[in-house]
């Protein structure tokens, strides 16, 4: 594991979103979702996100997720990624959204 300062880690937009609606995405490699998420001033983005498995649609509209909003834009096939959508791999290496315990504003930053 490499070692990073408190500056690399501070670089890093590590942002609170709501997910306004969830997709399909069949074009997709593997099973993903296209998500919408409102993440405050910083505006309302798109990311694809492998989390099939442990998630429908339906579930995801409403709840916060925690995406990192600096990275630049990804090219998913035909689709632009504009965050990632951050979690942790399970025993099975399935997707479990980053929980967000209590609602706080879209847009707030980890620290």
């Amino acid at each position: 594991m490499e070692t990073i300062s408190w500056n690399d880690f501070e670089k890093v937009e590590l942002r609170a979103g709501t997910v306004l609606e969830a997709l399909d995405y069949p074009e997709a490699h593997k099973p993903a979702y296209k998500v919408r998420v409102d993440f405050g001033e910083f505006g309302i983005k798109w990311s694809s996100a492998q989390i099939t498995k442990h998630y429908s649609k339906e579930e995801l509209v409403g709840r916060q997720i925690v995406g990192v909003i600096n990275f630049s834009k990804k090219q998913i096939g035909k689709f632009m990624s504009e965050f990632l959508v951050t979690g942790f791999a399970d025993e099975n290496g399935d997707i479990v959204l980053t929980a967000i315990e209590r609602p706080v504003p879209n847009g707030h930053k980890l620290i």
